[in-house]
């Protein structure tokens, strides 16, 4: 069985579910993008091909068993993108939650059946159908959860809002004595403004200091939080283009250690100026689907 563990996001980690690029089907029509970036792509005809997502999927798989990292892989559905595991299911502590996810993804939940069948079955919950929630929405950070959420009327109108009021409820009822700190996330048709989950505009690193996007959040109050938390001295602050290839979306296999995408020379030298390791890989193409490094993993266990 697996015990699972995920205390926050930087812990050494143990184990994770790594999606997968093969077999991910052919370019989609415009009508079936799931956010503004890949719809950008598909129109431009630059959406990414499988040939070269494989390969920067290898290179982060090279990496995470660099550091003895077990790495659970989905059964492979044909002509099925499922690169993000993060999208489908998330750990807190020792409860493993399927997200509530865009019904045509359900598929993706079921090709991981054999990891959840490692779970002690009291250990994985199912939401109420109408608590929508992602993964890349949910941030364990210690005594807190962040997460992002979008809460206004229009929501069922934004197929970039992944998670509700609702959810976020059910969390603070589901964990009583952690902190929940949810923030509205700016959703947009124009890619370099949408805030699709939390982690595109805010992600924790090491063990004090945070990589942000101001205008990721909705209400400046509840970024300048973030700021007053971490302290600005430890905040790496992201302009809008680096927004939009995806800067706070790196990984974290420890407090010491980051996987970043090569191109993003001003975020990496810093990293490595505080003192982090930075293994940098290839992972431009997957970018083109508004998602990165963190989308695609989904951590089962942090020691």
């Amino acid at each position: 069985m697996l015990d699972l563990n995920i205390k926050d996001e930087t812990s050494k980690l143990k184990a994770v579910i790594l999606g997968t690029a093969k077999s991910c089907g052919p370019t989609p029509k415009p009508e079936e993008a799931y956010d503004p970036k890949s719809l950008e792509h598909i129109l431009a005809g630059t959406y990414p091909v499988e040939a070269d997502m494989v390969l920067e999927m290898d290179a982060f798989e090279k990496v995470l068993k660099k550091y003895d990292v077990q790495i659970f892989r989905p059964k492979i559905l044909k002509d099925c993108n499922q690169i993000f595991s993060r999208d489908i299911a998330f750990v807190i502590d020792d409860f493993f939650f399927k997200a509530n996810i865009l019904p045509d993804r359900e598929e993706e939940y079921l090709a991981i059946g054999d990891v959840i069948s490692q779970i002690a079955p009291d250990k994985v919950i199912i939401l109420p159908e109408e608590a929508h929630i992602e993964g890349g929405d949910v941030m364990p950070w210690n005594e807190y959860i962040f997460i992002g959420t979008y809460t206004a009327e229009n929501y069922s109108h934004h197929i970039t809002a992944r998670t509700n009021k609702i959810a976020v409820e059910y969390i603070k009822s589901f964990f009583p004595n952690k902190k929940i700190k949810s923030f509205e996330l700016r959703k947009s048709t124009n890619a370099r403004e949408n805030a699709l989950h939390l982690d595109c505009c805010f992600q924790p690193i090491g063990n004090n200091k945070a990589i942000l996007h101001k205008n990721g959040f909705l209400v400046e109050e509840e970024y300048q939080w973030l700021v007053a938390y971490f302290g600005k001295e430890n905040v790496f602050e992201i302009t809008s283009d680096e927004m939009y290839t995806m800067f706070s979306n790196v990984f974290s296999i420890s407090q010491e250690v980051v996987v970043s995408e090569k191109s993003f020379t001003r975020l990496n030298t810093w990293l490595r100026v505080k003192g982090f390791v930075v293994e940098e890989i290839p992972y431009a193409e997957i970018s083109k689907q508004e998602g990165l490094l963190r989308c695609s993993t989904m951590p089962l266990i942090r020691a």
